[in-house]
């Protein structure tokens, strides 16, 4: 018999895609169970991120017909990253290894069995890593691609295009309950647990259904978060910024160039985009020390 295995499922308004997510998860823990993959009490646990649709209520009826399916509500909207930390630390007292996707089906379900193959070869992490972006738009691809390229450029150490489709074991989890930061991202904190981890490629698919959870300016949100939430490169450029029109204005003071007027709106703006940068940090660390919870769980429905 292999090990218990919870599949943790942060949702947010999902009630157009749960039932067939819940359908399709189920075959595939049934043919797992069968090939002796998992453990017969592993178990899907949708997370509801203070969903204000039916999706909490379809979560505990798709509970009461059938005990595979386990649901956590939380007691408000916290965001994806903090939903799926709320299921992932949730589960760790029950699951050996947890599997991590979104509720819309655009995650590769067979992607599963090569990811536990992985994880039986002696992988505490295994990153589900798309092999290609043909159903994006030219504008989506080349967005993504760009953001990972600048957070290498940064020195934040994330998997190329990796989102949070994952595997981490029992031990793997119980690293990351180490971190304590309130301003998550998922996507660089893993990284830094250190475990052993591989990588497992699959075709990202359409949306089953429902509108997508991050338009462009949530998307331009998150990638700042974790741009910020990483990296202290954004100040340190602001001060090399800050070096280079130093010189140029001793440059144009010994060449006599006036310039005046356009060189304290150029000056202006850089100021001003050096107080939203260096602002952000301060507001981080504001919030860190004020230690927050960064979820609270209303109910757990869940049977062992």
């Amino acid at each position: 018999m292999g090990d218990i295995l919870y599949i943790v499922v942060p949702c947010y308004k999902e009630e157009e895609v749960l039932p067939e997510t819940a359908k399709r998860l189920k075959e595939k823990m049934d043919n797992l169970i069968s090939e002796g993959k998992i453990a017969e009490n592993s178990r899907i646990v949708f997370v509801n991120d203070g969903s204000t649709d039916s999706t909490w209520e379809i979560i505990k009826e798709l509970h009461i017909n059938d005990k595979v399916f386990s649901g956590i509500n939380l007691s408000r909207n916290r965001g994806h990253q903090n939903a799926l930390l709320a299921g992932l630390m949730t589960v760790i007292e029950y699951a050996d290894v947890s599997i991590s996707m979104d509720a819309d089906l655009q995650d590769d379900i067979g992607a599963v069995d090569r990811m536990l193959d992985k994880y039986y070869e002696g992988f505490d992490i295994v990153y589900g890593v798309r092999s290609r972006r043909d159903t994006d738009t030219f504008f989506k691809k080349f967005s993504a691609e760009g953001f990972y390229k600048l957070m290498e450029l940064l020195g934040a150490k994330i998997v190329f295009n990796h989102a949070d489709y994952r595997l981490m074991s029992k031990r793997a989890l119980q690293g990351l309950g180490e971190f304590r930061e309130v301003n998550l991202f998922l996507r660089g904190i893993i990284p830094m647990i250190g475990y052993k981890s591989t990588t497992v490629e699959y075709e990202r698919g359409e949306r089953f259904a429902g509108e997508s959870k991050y338009p462009l300016k949530k998307m331009i949100t998150f990638a700042f978060e974790g741009i910020t939430s990483l990296s202290i490169a954004p100040i340190r450029f602001i001060g090399t910024i800050g070096a280079i029109l130093m010189l140029i204005g001793i440059i144009m003071l010994i060449a006599g160039v006036g310039l005046i007027l356009s060189s304290v709106w150029f000056i202006g703006g850089i100021q001003l985009i050096a107080i939203r940068v260096i602002g952000e940090y301060l507001g981080k660390i504001y919030l860190e020390t004020k230690a927050r919870p960064r979820f609270i769980v209303d109910e757990f429905i869940n049977e062992n």
